[in-house]
């Protein structure tokens, strides 16, 4: 665009701390050198929001098409931000653009410096025109020439972030604004990509701009094959089109009923980078004095990275169609880091580079809002749709677990979520609601085993007494099940306790108690045997008793009510430093053949020798049972070969 100067320019020097400011602008307040483009499109498009809002009281002001047109010049390294917005007059350059140099204090600075500390100074700082400063990151020198809308007179301002501006009468045909950068030399590890390249640019608007709601056009050159008269073979003839660089579709702000699947499935992949359909797709719009919608996601299979430490989850999060963060981890709690999708507010109060959300009661209201939303969503479905849900939960279940450990405030919607395999059923998942209903009327009990996996829980001996009675037993085979059940105790009123831990009493009280009065009985006449016992397994077992759990086999370990899962013990010991070791319960059968035998030889002649053997084997074989790993590998292989050797 040609520019004339119409009167000497002036030329105002910057306070003294105001240099100081803009290299903290620069160096310390973005991350990312290319947001400068963002920036300005965002300022683009705001002043076509105004001219179209003053158009509607002075339709005298209205122009032609709104747009926002970028112009690269590769050969003089500059890119010019044109648009035919509101545009500014003299004194609003001063007021806007110049704002900086008239208010750059000590006090500022040192304001700007702790700003992530004083939530307070991030709505002072909008106030100081520093998404235009960004342009200083990538450009030597920035020159701005705009003319209000309404009015003839255009307005020029240059300067070098070097301690001075100047202000000058331009010319300008229409109304609007161009801001014209003369770029730094390309230095792609500074960040300093080639910022007149057709493909940078494009990469950078689909990034960040994609869904400004007026078109962001971009001359380029093209090749167009012709043929030529005096030639015979073909000769390349250049030509320029305007080429969009965005897609200006929001589908979160267009009605429900003109967007197809094909659209969503398509946003997804946009902002998920799955080659999949989604799964489910939830719409929210939230009105009142806080504004914000949203279009959420659940895949159709887990992201590679959902247990990885290192992974960024988080919704893209937008203002005013502006991406402001890619992956805005506080608008969901950590265990929906599966969900995709984009949150857009027009209200959201923002720090000076748009990268920092003020961490405040908007936020928290988001988050608990999308948070019901996705919960209430996946009830339906369960309820609604299980065979869709039973999808969802095969690859996503696992976090839905963690929820139940961390989100105490949304625990009424997690709980009826959660599905387990369980000895009532060969195949099917069962939830929380469905082992109520089928409990006996005397039961008190949800009973559940942790294992590495189903067939490992299935021929447990723990679960002999259960199947005798066709008591229902849960199996919960995901390590995070192990966290799960040490913060969730009780379900609709019915307590939960694990079929491996504690004392077990099964059926009707009276029962109980019959059970009991017998038990004691037989344990005064075994207690020679199991003192003997005790006292050859004391390096392994804190106590031997007698079991009611047991049916058919002759023993089994079982913790203490508190203690930890043969499961998690594992776990723990794998872990840096490993764990400690526990001594455990060790209950045999009263009624086992071994038992019997053993009781009839405790008094012979080699009894010590005996019990000692026959105890080192007992633990064996109930450490095995439950698929842990035998202490003594070697002296178990030992005793059993003898034991076999005796018995050819």
């Amino acid at each position: 665009m040609t520019v004339t100067t119409e009167e000497p320019s002036q030329t105002f020097a910057f306070q003294a701390e105001t240099r100081q400011l803009l290299d903290l602008m620069i160096h310390s307040l973005y991350s990312n050198k290319e947001i400068f483009l963002r920036e300005l499109i965002s300022n683009a498009s705001d002043a076509l929001d105004r001219l179209r809002f003053e158009a509607l009281s002075n339709p005298e002001l209205a122009g032609g098409e709104p747009e926002i047109r970028l112009e690269a010049d590769s050969a003089a390294r500059t890119l010019t931000v044109h648009d035919n917005g509101i545009g500014m007059s003299r004194d609003e350059v001063i007021a806007n653009i110049g704002t900086i140099a008239k208010s750059g204090t000590r006090e500022l600075v040192e304001k700007l410096r702790t700003a992530q500390q004083d939530t307070s100074i991030e709505k002072l700082i909008g106030q100081f025109g520093v998404g235009f400063y960004s342009s200083f990151m990538v450009a030597d020198r920035v020159e701005l020439v705009t003319r209000r809308a309404g009015e003839t007179e255009a307005t020029r301002w240059e300067s070098s972030g070097d301690g001075t501006f100047t202000i000058a009468a331009a010319e300008r045909a229409t109304p609007g604004t161009s801001i014209t950068l003369h770029l730094k030399p390309v230095d792609e590890e500074a960040g300093l990509a080639d910022f007149t390249d057709e493909w940078v640019l494009s990469r950078i608007v689909r990034r960040y701009s994609d869904f400004v709601a007026y078109p962001i056009v971009l001359p380029v050159e093209r090749e167009k094959p012709t043929e030529s008269s005096e030639v015979e073979e073909k000769a390349a003839e250049k030509t320029v089109e305007d080429k969009r660089l965005n897609s200006m579709q929001p589908l979160w702000t267009r009605d429900p009923a003109e967007v197809t699947d094909a659209d969503y499935a398509e946003l997804y992949k946009h902002v998920s980078g799955d080659w999949n359909d989604p799964l489910e797709t939830i719409r929210v719009k939230a009105e009142g004095r806080f504004e914000y919608q949203a279009l959420l996601f659940i895949p159709s299979q887990a992201p590679y990275d959902l247990f990885y430490v290192g992974s960024k989850p988080g919704l893209q999060l937008y203002v005013r169609r502006v991406q402001i963060k890619e992956a805005a981890e506080e608008l969901l709690p950590h265990y929906l880091r599966f969900v995709k999708g984009v949150v857009d507010s027009p209200d959201l109060p923002l720090n000076v580079s748009r990268e920092m959300l003020q961490t405040d009661r908007q936020i928290a209201l988001i988050q608990k809002g999308l948070t019901r939303r996705i919960l209430d969503r996946l009830n339906e479905m369960a309820d609604k749709e299980p065979d869709k849900y039973l999808t969802f939960w095969r690859e996503l279940g696992r976090a839905i677990k963690e929820g139940v450990s961390e989100d105490y405030a949304h625990r009424d919607k997690l709980l009826p979520l959660l599905r387990y395999p369980s000895s009532a059923d060969p195949e099917k998942l069962t939830s929380l609601a469905g082992y109520r209903e089928r409990m006996k009327e005397d039961q008190e009990v949800i009973w559940y085993v942790t294992a590495e996996s189903r067939e490992v829980a299935e021929s447990s001996p723990h679960l002999e007494a259960f199947r005798e009675r066709g008591i229902e037993v849960l199996f919960m085979t995901d390590p995070v099940d192990e966290l799960l059940v040490q913060t969730f105790h009780e379900y609709d009123g019915k307590r939960l306790k694990s079929a491996v831990k504690g004392e077990v009493d099964l059926g009707p009280k009276e029962e109980r108690e019959e059970r009991e009065k017998a038990m004691k009985e037989r344990e005064e006449t075994l207690r020679p045997l199991l003192d003997r016992l005790q006292k050859a397994l004391d390096e392994h077992v804190k106590h031997v008793r007698l079991s009611s759990r047991l049916t058919t086999s002759p023993a089994c370990l079982v913790g203490a009510e508190h203690d930890y899962s043969p499961q998690l013990e594992r776990l723990l010991q794998k872990g840096k430093g490993g764990g400690a070791k526990q001594r455990r319960i060790l209950e045999l059968n009263p009624e086992h053949a071994i038992v019997q035998k053993l009781e009839s030889r405790a008094d012979g002649e080699g009894s010590d020798e005996v019990v000692s053997r026959y105890a080192q084997l007992l633990l064996g074989y109930a450490y095995l049972a439950e698929g842990s790993e035998v202490p003594d590998p070697v002296a178990f292989n030992a005793r059993l070969t003898e034991l076999m050797s005796e018995g050819l």
